[in-house]
């Protein structure tokens, strides 16, 4: 009986983000949610489909998680980002809000 010899399987590197070339710039999406408590920034490609990376704000800024854009504008721009556009978006309703006072109305 013959002995097999065993190969040791090559090393593969893999890569979670996007495959470009050293220095070559890379677009993206971030998408900047700040609520009362916490902020969240999630960078995702033009498509919006592949997520690159998903921060909250107490992950990069240690000053109570602070909750505002502002703060993570600056987290993004100190990590070496270079920001092209910003969009300031807000839903509004389209309808009027109902008021206070249930169905009977207020008195």
């Amino acid at each position: 009986m013959r002995l097999s010899t065993t190969e040791a399987p090559k090393e593969q590197n893999v890569s979670l983000g996007p495959q470009v070339a050293e220095g070559e710039p890379v677009f993206g999406v971030a998408d900047i949610f700040a609520s009362f408590n916490d902020t969240f920034v999630h960078v995702t490609d033009m498509s919006g489909k592949e997520t690159i990376s998903r921060v909250t704000g107490g992950m990069k800024v240690k000053a109570d998680h602070e909750s505002s854009p502002q703060s993570a504008l600056r987290a993004l721009a100190r990590a070496g980002m270079s920001i092209g556009r910003i969009e300031y978006f807000t839903p509004v309703p389209t309808d009027c809000t109902r008021r206070k006072g249930g169905r009977r109305g207020r008195l």
